[in-house]
């Protein structure tokens, strides 16, 4: 079975979706990073696993992490935190961002049900042009180390180092990451059962 991994940042006023200030709040848009991480670990928990591990960024772990191995992200840049992740995981190991709070189960139906033999790694690409989901079935952190993260081509980068190294890559649903508030807007409307929706109209009615 797999390894399942959320990679989140503690939501702290300031720290996280500062690019929906303004017109939200700090405090706003750190409620709405923290709705999330909700629903992503929501979602998260009731999928098949190995294990599920929380890859943490702060010290005030989310209460439905309750379930989840708890691993401190290090220093260095974002490629070299994912590098040392993978290179502290052992067997099928799927990694999943914080961003995209319209996930489902299905959409993870490939890596997390029955890890097709014929599949190397999973790539989930985002619409921003970077990813929301990578699964290695035999983690090497060597593969990201050195991949320039937040750009509009690192989802490219990503999946070139992949089939560089010889992977056979199942390719996952394209998502959309919410960073800007078109983005929040859009995946409420898209996801409107989730707690990332029902933040965003309360934050929307309140700070807009």
């Amino acid at each position: 079975m797999t390894t399942l991994v959320l990679i989140a940042k503690e939501p702290i006023p300031g720290r996280v979706k500062t690019r929906l200030h303004p017109p939200f709040s700090l405090d706003q848009a750190a409620r709405l990073a923290a709705a999330a991480i909700d629903d992503t670990l929501r979602v998260l928990a009731e999928l098949p696993a190995e294990r599920r591990v929380l890859f943490y960024q702060g010290s005030s772990v989310p209460g439905r992490a309750h379930g989840f191995d708890v691993l401190q992200q290090g220093t260095g840049g974002l490629d070299e935190r994912l590098g040392d992740l993978f290179d502290r995981c052992a067997g099928p190991t799927l990694l999943v961002g914080m961003d995209t709070p319209q996930l489902r189960a299905a959409d993870l139906a490939g890596p997390c049900t029955a890890w097709d033999p014929g599949v190397d790694s999973w790539f989930g690409p985002a619409e921003d042009g970077g990813f929301w989901a990578l699964g290695m079935r035999r983690p090497d952190g060597a593969l990201i180390r050195g991949v320039a993260m937040s750009q509009r081509d690192t989802g490219a980068r990503q999946l070139e180092r992949l089939q560089d190294a010889g992977h056979r890559v199942g390719i996952l649903s394209t998502l959309r990451d919410v960073d800007t508030v078109a983005d929040a807007e859009a995946v409420a409307a898209l996801a409107p059962k989730t707690t990332f929706a029902a933040t965003f109209s309360a934050v929307s009615g309140g700070g807009r």
